[in-house]
């Protein structure tokens, strides 16, 4: 499929979405770097603080397509791209069908393919293998507890982002056995995950933020204005970052708030985003224009 079929395709799947993102302020103005360089579908971007560099996950195509075709670019903080398929779904010995959410622990980088976790080696890009989930069908955002457990969400979502009850929230143990966290269709779309030493934190698709217990006992947060909840974020202060693509915007929840404040808007398509410990920087990938937006967390 081509390039201009996939964002198409993609375009009217979430056409209440991108309604949205119309009507999103026309004079908001980034401070901050623009990176683009031939990213295809930029789902998630991941901050290694040992590299100090970003990692962008490109799907290359549609979030279920099983084409091998997907990518992980190397991005470097001053904008310039390092590597554009530093670990590429065309090479004979890598299979990467549609990356989603990344994770690191140790020497590892995790990455959500659709059914299956893949890893690969941090430094080199090599594969090691991959952790198959049975029954998932839209394994989408990770993240690596304080205790070093790797948690991943399926979404529970069709080709045409309608749901297909398969919400779920897994933990891997050591030897990459999942467990379901929850499992139910009233997770609503589970998508952004922050595990923290109380349980991990869920984004919804359907516009809920709520803290999952390790036994899956849920406790709602303060639910931000609009859904279509995709990446969340930990800031260094305790604060949380959402983005939304009803509303095209990151918005920011202070430790002690009951409110989420705005603190970008305007941004078309924000999915999975990262955050840049050291400069404390937002990575904003935009799923349907293929650009990484880096802006500063003023």
């Amino acid at each position: 499929m081509s390039r201009t079929m996939t964002l198409a395709v993609c375009a009217l799947a979430l056409a209440a979405c991108r309604k949205q993102e119309q009507a999103a302020p026309a004079d908001t103005v980034f401070t901050g770097l623009t990176v683009v360089d031939s990213f295809r579908t930029p789902e998630s971007v991941l901050y290694d603080p040992a590299s100090d560099g970003y990692l962008v996950a490109n799907i290359n195509g549609l979030p279920l397509d099983k084409d091998d075709n997907g990518f992980i670019s190397r991005v470097n903080p001053d904008g310039r791209v390092d590597q554009l398929a530093w670990i590429d779904g065309a090479d004979s010995a890598v299979t990467l069908n549609a990356p989603k959410g990344m994770g690191i622990r140790g020497d590892t980088l995790f990455v959500a393919d659709i059914d299956e976790v893949r890893l690969f080696d941090r430094v080199s890009g090599e594969p090691r293998g991959s952790w198959r989930v049975r029954g998932a069908t839209f394994l989408n955002d990770m993240h690596v507890g304080p205790d070093g457990a790797v948690y991943v969400t399926d979404t529970g979502l069709n080709p045409d982002f309608s749901s297909n009850g398969g919400d779920a929230v897994y933990r891997f143990d050591a030897r990459g056995r999942p467990t379901a966290v929850a499992r139910s269709r009233s997770l609503g779309g589970p998508n952004g995950v922050f595990a923290t030493d109380s349980g991990v934190v869920i984004a919804t698709w359907r516009g809920d933020v709520y803290l999952l217990s390790p036994r899956g006992r849920r406790t709602d947060m303060p639910r931000p204005p609009a859904g279509g909840l995709d990446g969340l974020m930990r800031t260094t202060d305790g604060a949380w970052l959402v983005s939304s693509w009803n509303d095209s915007t990151v918005r920011r929840l202070m430790p002690g708030d009951t409110g989420w404040s705005a603190v970008v808007r305007g941004v078309a398509s924000p999915a999975d985003i990262g955050f840049d410990t050291r400069r404390q920087r937002i990575l904003i990938p935009q799923f349907n224009v293929n650009r990484v937006q880096v802006l500063p967390l003023h």
